[in-house]
């Protein structure tokens, strides 16, 4: 991608969520980093009212315009940007599009974040349009939701918008209030594929997300984010309801802890919980997701583990010791390639 044939190129990061999962779209806490993988995209206007897209790692080309958008699941992502860009006033021309990508798809990390976010800040460059980071993010949000039909909450987008590789970001999603968090000292964090493709990711997000939606009605509240007891969840006749109402309590509790605590260990022990939430009331893991987990926090030189983005396959991340991440990730992932599965390292 050269920047002599484009008049405008922007990039975006994906991200790891260390804590808050299934939290953001009930109004909660969140606690994600930004990896150094980024998705880039390239534009020039091309004197037409139509848009030219290619992908370069799909190999795949295609051609719309605002009158007749794409059909492809890819392309509804950029389409969407170009078209809530417009909707905010701008003048959007014909343009041929480029995308490269380095974030690995459909392993929890947010590549469709990237892609959306990356889009809006091309065409912020590009068009000279007076469109900050937060505003980028909540237009990435609203093309996922409206375009590709993810009811995704804001975390994604946040941080591959604000997001830095070397700290945290705590964001509040219901104020998107923020803060920079650091790593407890020592620490790093590795990201490994469990090789399961995320099949039900899709479907079943938005299943939990309904089944949130149920639980705070039944407790008579906006969102899950305004239950102030345990013990009104543990009152919930649908024992259903009642797990997934309890994971997205216990979870953001666990948040809060984790950005008080400088302490690794504590930090995993976090990790470790938020896990064991995920697996048995948010029923999200996979048995492939568990078994990596357990590797990983049987691990000297682990703090903690669990598994990272929607669930249902994708990758898990741990807090290691930073000297020892090279090491916890050659042992583990031979010991899981030794049961037959297909893991790799994915991040640093």
């Amino acid at each position: 991608m050269s920047s002599a044939e484009f008049d405008a190129i922007a990039a975006a990061p994906g991200r790891v969520n260390l804590l808050g999962e299934h939290t953001d779209y009930n109004d909660g806490f969140v606690l994600p980093v930004a990896i150094t993988q980024r998705t880039r995209v390239a534009m020039r206007r091309n004197g037409t009212d139509s848009f030219s897209l290619h992908a370069l790692e799909l190999r795949e080309a295609v051609h719309f315009s605002f009158q007749s958008a794409p059909t492809e699941h890819f392309a509804s992502y950029v389409y969407g940007c170009l078209a809530l860009a417009k909707e905010q006033g701008a003048e959007v021309p014909g343009l041929d599009i480029e995308v490269s990508s380095e974030v690995p798809m459909g392993v929890g990390l947010s590549s469709s974040a990237a892609l959306e976010v990356a889009t809006l800040r091309c065409l912020r460059t590009l068009l000279g349009l007076r469109m900050d980071d937060v505003l980028i993010a909540q237009l990435a949000q609203r093309a996922e939701i409206e375009f590709a039909h993810v009811r995704c909450g804001i975390m994604d987008q946040m941080a591959s918008s604000l997001a830095s590789t070397d700290r945290a970001l705590l964001i509040d999603t219901r104020s998107l209030e923020r803060r920079d968090v650091p790593l407890p000292q020592g620490s790093a964090v590795l990201v490994l594929d469990s090789g399961v493709p995320r099949t039900l990711a899709g479907s079943g997000y938005n299943q939990r997300r309904s089944e949130c939606e149920a639980a705070a009605r039944q407790l008579g509240v906006k969102s899950l984010r305004d239950v102030r007891r345990l013990e009104d969840i543990e009152a919930l006749g649908d024992e259903l309801l009642r797990r997934r109402a309890r994971h997205v309590f216990t979870e953001n509790a666990r948040v809060l802890q984790a950005v008080e605590s400088r302490d690794a260990a504590a930090f995993g022990q976090l990790m470790n919980a938020s896990h064991a939430s995920l697996r048995d009331d948010y029923e999200v893991s996979t048995p492939e997701l568990d078994f990596l987990v357990s590797l990983l926090q049987a691990q000297e030189g682990v703090f903690g583990a669990r598994l990272t983005g929607a669930g249902f396959g994708g990758a898990c991340v741990a807090l290691c010791a930073k000297d020892a991440l090279h090491e916890v990730a050659g042992e583990v992932l031979a010991q899981y390639m030794a049961k037959g599965y297909d893991g790799r390292q994915l991040v640093p």
